[in-house]
């Protein structure tokens, strides 16, 4: 049974540790654990999440920058225990979002190329290229899968905006992190 996870906000712990390696593969558990990162991904309008972000600390990734609905099967990638193995010399800027920092958009420069090797559901190795959106999603799901967020990626002074706004929505009871 696929099951959305509420989304982990910023300030959650597991947010900001690096995520355990997976070792075992093909498993139901394994199927459905992505099946619940992709329903939960579409249900809150994201184009990538990452499993620290619904609380999970493991080297596990979705990504679907299509933003087809449905959802097209065949867009949606899979990546786990990924490394970038090259990344583009050449930056992009863009705004960029988190479905962990919701309201909150910061132009962000990534590499306008990346590859990356991960493993599939089933253990098997892969390697995938991305551009544009996709290589920014890309990067910004393994960010997560470090322990990083991408306003680490803002300016100072863009960051502690953001951060002063979260802080003062905790206050109000409107930020709230298990």
């Amino acid at each position: 049974m696929i099951r959305r996870h509420p989304i982990q906000l910023y300030g959650a712990a597991v947010l900001e540790q690096p995520a355990a390696t997976v070792g075992v593969f093909g498993t139901m558990e394994l199927i459905d654990l992505l099946g619940d990162m992709f329903e939960t991904m579409y249900a809150s309008k994201g184009v990538g999440l990452a499993a620290p972000q619904i609380g999970i600390s493991k080297r596990i990734a979705v990504i679907d920058v299509s933003r087809k609905d449905p959802p097209d099967p065949s867009q949606q990638l899979v990546l786990i225990n990924p490394v970038v193995i090259h990344v583009d010399n050449a930056m992009d800027y863009s705004e960029e979002g988190c479905l962990s920092l919701p309201g909150f958009f910061s132009l962000i420069g990534r590499p306008s190329i990346v590859t990356i090797r991960a493993q599939n559901w089933q253990g098997e190795a892969t390697e995938a290229t991305g551009s544009g959106l996709l290589a920014r999603a890309i990067l910004h799901e393994i960010d997560h899968l470090d322990g990083k967020l991408f306003i680490e990626h803002c300016s100072p002074l863009r960051r502690e905006i953001i951060q002063s706004k979260i802080r003062r929505r905790r206050r109000l009871g409107q930020w709230a992190t298990a």
